[in-house]
């Protein structure tokens, strides 16, 4: 199996280093790049096309949310895994809304940030503790402004169900004994219909909408 490739994106050297020094420790994560500015990332990330990317929010020029708007223009398939040192709503919801994948702290433990790239390799989200709690708190009361669930055929909201328990394309198709191009021709229909960037926004909306139970 080929390795996870991964890049990183953050101004400080010394956090860069540090993150390759344990990511090359692992068989499975392959570093292929890393930029210590957004704008050098988005341009980096276009020629490298990694997996995935840990993106810093805080650095000179664009910051993190805008460069991961960028880089996902630029490479959609690449997910992006905000690491910072700040859980502000002004923050987190802008990163999430961008494209980010997941979102996490910086005392965060290696082997959980070897867990996290590996999960958003499968596009599942991981976040921390206190970011996942905001945002339920967010987004536990429907919004009247969103786009209705009834738009969805029965099919697409079994669809949305799985995405929201965080199973991927392959488990939905099992699940649904279906092709994974069927899943993935439903998951776009979601995501066109409802007005949403990506699969994290879908999950979220399928909690706010108390599709699926907020555990």
């Amino acid at each position: 199996m080929d390795p996870i490739t991964v890049m990183l994106i953050d101004d400080h050297r010394v956090v860069r280093q540090g993150l390759r020094d344990f990511l090359e420790l692992q068989d499975d994560i392959e570093i292929v790049g890393e930029a210590a500015s957004g704008e050098e990332g988005v341009a980096l990330a276009r020629e490298v096309l990694p997996d995935v990317v840990l993106m810093d929010l805080v650095m000179p020029g664009i910051d993190g949310v805008e460069t991961t708007r960028r880089l996902k223009a630029a490479s959609p398939s690449t997910r992006v895994i905000v690491l910072t040192s700040f859980a502000d709503d002004n923050k987190v919801f802008p990163a999430i809304k961008a494209g980010a994948i997941s979102y996490l702290l910086k005392d965060v433990s290696p082997e959980d940030l070897a867990h996290a790239i590996r999960a958003a390799q499968r596009n599942e989200a991981v976040l921390h503790p206190e970011v996942a709690a905001r945002l339920m708190q967010e987004f536990s009361t429907p919004r009247p402004n969103e786009a209705p669930v009834e738009q969805l055929t029965p099919r697409e909201l079994e669809v949305l169900r799985l995405i929201a328990r965080g199973k991927s394309n392959k488990e939905i198709a099992d699940t649904l004994i279906v092709s994974e191009k069927t899943v993935k021709t439903h998951v776009s229909n979601i995501l066109s219909k409802l007005h949403l960037a990506d699969r994290t926004q879908a999950a979220i909306y399928a909690l706010r909408q108390r599709l699926v139970p907020m555990e």
